[in-house]
């Protein structure tokens, strides 16, 4: 019997997010033309079958003449665009697009930081809309949950993407921070690495309460004392960030680097290292668009199915955001091998 092709086999072989195939294969409009027939030909060449059953459930859903339930996506970033051009939040936007598509409810758009949409008239628009929650995404900065949403979350069931929110803390749907470090670690030592380092923008690590450099110390206390390596926070500008970076590098002598962003390599090509001849790199969010990186593939658009999943759930109970013991689901991560990371031979 031939083994059954998945969605996620044609996204590796195309080279995109499972959602992205889910939504071609629906023939959906926020997929390219050129897209949508690039991925039905690799699913023709490689067998891949929808389910009769839930093909025909999709359609009813799609096709329907009947209300279509509508959850509100609120962008809470100061950046009105960010839905589009932030480096994360677009991730999370795709997995709610494939996941609320595919259970039958339209997205509905609010900018929290709209001068012009003031506590009261953002509830009762949303009330007078007919609409059964919110998902939140873009909290940025201390991570308080905006007064300016209070009201909506005492009304309507409401989730929070990427962050936990405090003062208060709602149901919310993130990467597993902790788990993604403490990974890292696990695969750098896999490969034959000795001294792993981090170094982190230190806002990032407060704005997930620590959970990064947590997940890095953990994965730490199986080495040899002698190999545990303090982290390096960025702090300041890049410039000056710089020459702080070459002396941590010359006292702690780490033999590969965990890091979110480019900096490291930029710097690292400037001190005239070879990646990985003298120094591994592994990016703690890895993007398709670099693939030649190793790393840890944080799955955001799986984050933005589960968020919609959670506020389903919430909606089909009568609950509300506001809750005396707020759930949380934490999206595991996965390693991507790459060519700044590669096993070591060591004598």
């Amino acid at each position: 019997m031939p083994l059954k092709v998945s969605m996620s086999t044609i996204a590796a072989e195309v080279g995109v997010s499972k959602a992205t195939v889910s939504l071609a294969l629906r023939n959906s409009p926020e997929v390219s033309t050129a897209m949508k027939e690039k991925i039905r030909a690799v699913a023709d060449k490689l067998g891949y079958q929808l389910n009769p059953a839930l093909g025909q459930l999709l359609s009813q859903i799609r096709n329907r003449d009947s209300y279509r339930a509508t959850i509100a996506l609120v962008n809470a970033h100061s950046d009105n665009h960010s839905l589009k051009k932030h480096p994360t939040i677009p991730e999370y936007v795709e997995g709610i697009h494939a996941r609320s598509d595919s259970l039958g409810y339209r997205l509905d758009y609010f900018w929290m930081n709209d001068p012009d949409l003031k506590a009261r008239r953002l509830k009762s628009i949303m009330l007078a809309r007919g609409i059964k929650g919110a998902l939140v995404v873009g909290l940025m900065n201390d991570c308080q949950f905006p007064e300016k949403l209070l009201p909506i979350a005492e009304a309507l069931p409401l989730v929070v993407t990427g962050v936990r929110t405090h003062n208060p803390t709602l149901p919310y749907v993130c990467v597993d921070h902790h788990g993604l470090a403490l990974q890292a670690v696990e695969n750098a030592l896999r490969l034959g690495y000795k001294r792993p380092g981090l170094v982190l923008d230190q806002t990032i690590d407060q704005l997930v309460e620590g959970r990064f450099s947590a997940g890095y110390l953990y994965g730490q206390m199986r080495l040899e004392q002698e190999n545990r390596l303090a982290p390096f926070y960025q702090k300041q500008a890049p410039e000056k960030d710089f020459e702080s970076f070459k002396h941590w590098l010359a006292d702690e002598k780490p033999d590969v680097i965990f890091t979110l962003y480019n900096d490291v390599s930029h710097w690292l090509e400037e001190l005239k290292y070879s990646i990985p001849g003298d120094l591994g790199l592994i990016q703690l969010e890895w993007r398709k668009s670099q693939p030649r990186w190793a790393g840890m593939h944080q799955h955001n658009d799986h984050t933005g199915e589960a968020a919609v999943d959670t506020l389903v759930g919430m909606i089909h109970r009568g609950e509300t955001g506001l809750q005396a013991e707020p759930r949380a689901l934490l999206i595991a991560p996965s390693w991507q091998d790459g060519q700044t990371a590669v096993e070591q031979s060591h004598s």
